[in-house]
């Protein structure tokens, strides 16, 4: 180990840890762990998208049920209203007197269950909260307690009855990350798993809150080069300014480019996964790696992309193949 302390060498055995409770429920879904907790370790939300029935809504249940954090699942539903997520205010008539009455969203971990599918009022409160990390019902404001963290899911299949996530709130989340199928082999396994009526979902806690906030702090301390900024400011620049980057077919297809969070949420992801993989300083990989979750809904398409069936990922693969590290 890099690091070097004793502390970081047990935090690692426990982050291995996760992943094999993990995996006594969820069948091949490691990726959409790692990347729930690069969002953990650095402070970000997650928003997850995937056709029904990959495990979105049981991975996040079951990572959250690993860590000795307070979770709450909310399911958003079209007759959800903010006051179901936030709290509200009631009378109670033995003190004559209103009082607060705390939501859900005042725990550690918050799923929100196919977020598309409430309307944009309760949207709002939510993605209000995860940004000012605070809620405000009646004339008080509270803080949400820390950590405090989102891992919403949606369904890209389905049109009818929902709302979708206006670009400017989606920005707020710190990845999207795409979930695809189970391969032949992992889907067998699945199969067989709940074939089995007497199959155990029980898992063990393994990470507390200090263990968190310890880790946070030491994958803070992951050294990454001046010529890596950089090439982080490069990779952005160039969803912005295609042209100068001589992405000139990708060019005609980019409405607005990646916002100033991009750059900020890449330099954290790749910490983080540079950490998650044992080391202490962040190489090229590690930004190559994070930055298609980290940009894909940050960049928005025009009509024509549309039309030509051209994809955000496309355009985040010929930005990292064009872009030098080091420029």
């Amino acid at each position: 180990m890099a690091f070097g302390a004793d502390q970081v060498s047990e935090h690692h055995r426990k982050i291995d840890q996760v992943y094999t409770e993990v995996a006594k429920v969820v069948v091949g879904q490691d990726y959409m762990v790692n990347r729930l907790l690069i969002g953990l370790f650095t402070n970000g939300h997650i928003l997850l998208e995937g056709v029904p029935g990959l495990a979105k809504t049981l991975t996040i249940s079951t990572v959250a049920r690993v860590l000795h954090l307070d979770f709450q699942r909310i399911q958003f539903t079209p007759d959800l209203l903010p006051s179901d997520l936030v709290g509200t205010m009631i009378y109670n008539q033995r003190e004559g007197k209103f009082e607060v009455k705390k939501g859900p969203i005042f725990a550690n971990i918050i799923l929100a269950d196919e977020i598309n599918r409430s309307p944009a009022k309760v949207q709002s409160a939510l993605l209000e909260a995860m940004q000012e990390k605070t809620v405000t019902i009646g004339e008080t404001t509270f803080k949400l307690d820390k950590p405090f963290l989102v891992m919403a899911t949606q369904n890209p299949v389905e049109n009818e009855g929902t709302y979708p996530l206006p670009e400017a709130q989606v920005d707020r989340f710190m990845m999207k990350v795409s979930v695809s199928y189970p391969t032949k082999d992992q889907e067998l396994e699945i199969m067989r798993r709940i074939s089995n009526m007497q199959f155990d979902f029980t898992v063990n806690a393994v990470l507390t809150k200090e263990d968190i906030f310890a880790i946070r702090e030491e994958v803070n301390k992951v050294k990454i080069s001046e010529s890596l900024e950089k090439y982080i400011i490069e990779l952005v620049s160039a969803s912005r300014n295609a042209k100068e980057y001589k992405l000139d077919h990708e060019a005609q297809y980019i409405q607005f480019g990646a916002s100033p969070r991009a750059s900020i949420n890449l330099n954290l992801a790749c910490k983080a996964a540079a950490y998650l993989e044992g080391r202490d300083y962040v190489l090229p990989e590690d930004i190559k790696e994070v930055a298609p979750d980290v940009m894909n809904h940050r960049i928005i398409l025009n009509y024509e992309a549309e039309a030509d069936n051209v994809k955000t990922t496309d355009i985040i693969k010929a930005i990292l193949n064009k872009v030098p590290i080091g420029k």
